[in-house]
């Protein structure tokens, strides 16, 4: 298990003495630097910067190294963060019927490969009620239909608000979230899908892709806002992909590059790796 650590995480304008600033703020508070990642962006002129420091390397806690750290931040007119890794982000899930994704993060979550506390799936469907709830979960039931949506998502956003979480999963829930709830939960709902899109939108990608003949098939995991499958990008995977292969054996291949695209995705939330920067992200893996 690795050592309590401060997650530091900076985005500001790009100019001299960043690093400096902060390396040095740190140094005179015998602040031990164990990782640091830095990306500078000459076309909008901007800075990022993520620094893992020993916690039991500072004579004070967290709360007074936010304190003090201040006076470097507003020199350099920073936005930024420090988390502390024993406290762990809470994480609900929203999923459908589908459970590749669902399934391979309990997996992680319960091997400790993924560190955080899981506060709830909810799903529009009882289908993954008995497998949730075999791992310890609290599974919450909330059916959406084209006559209830409203009401239901009024529910959902009042279940998801109830956890305070950090981070919003959205696990092949095959329901868009209305506008209000991702403008309040912005940065912190991750969703997956294939990367056919728009190519091959709607029912039936793979079956689409397969009559014509692709070569490449995929995924991608993105903050979800407003506008539908058109967040910061995450990640993204692909498997090629051959005339022999029929669409089931797609929708097979496609299940696992989901999967694995989304948990690579969780845990560089979960790890304060990504950096947002208006369309984009910076990903410090």
């Amino acid at each position: 298990m690795k050592p309590r650590r401060y997650l530091l995480t900076i985005s500001c304008p790009d100019t001299v003495g960043i690093v400096a600033g902060v390396s040095g703020f740190l140094a005179q508070n015998k602040g031990w630097i164990v990782e640091a990642s830095y990306h500078s962006d000459p076309e909008a002129q901007s800075f990022f910067m993520r620094n893992e420091v020993l916690a039991d390397s500072l004579p004070f806690g967290v709360d007074e190294l936010r304190t003090r750290f201040e006076e470097v931040a507003n020199k350099f007119k920073m936005t930024w963060k420090i988390s502390d890794t024993q406290v762990k982000k809470r994480v609900v899930v929203l999923v459908s019927k589908e459970d590749h994704c669902l399934s391979d993060i309990l997996h992680r979550w319960r091997n400790n490969e993924l560190d955080f506390d899981f506060r709830a799936v909810i799903s529009n469907h009882e289908t993954l009620r008995g497998f949730v709830e075999w791992h310890g979960v609290p599974f919450h039931y909330i059916p959406v239909d084209k006559n209830n949506k409203q009401a239901a998502f009024a529910l959902t956003d009042e279940f998801v608000n109830r956890e305070n979480p950090d981070t919003i999963v959205l696990a092949r829930y095959m329901q868009i979230l209305p506008p209000n709830m991702c403008e309040r939960y912005e940065g912190r709902v991750i969703n997956i899908h294939h990367s056919f899109l728009p190519s091959f939108a709607g029912a039936k990608p793979y079956h689409q892709a397969y009559e014509r003949g692709v070569k490449l098939i995929g995924a991608t995991s993105h903050f979800a806002t407003a506008e539908l499958d058109a967040g910061p990008i995450i990640e993204q995977d692909v498997i090629r992909i051959d005339h022999a292969h029929s669409p089931e054996d797609m929708i097979r291949l496609g299940r696992d590059v989901e999967k694995t695209v989304l948990a690579r995705a969780l845990r560089y939330h979960l790890e304060d790796r990504i950096l947002i920067h208006g369309q984009k992200t910076v990903v410090f893996k």
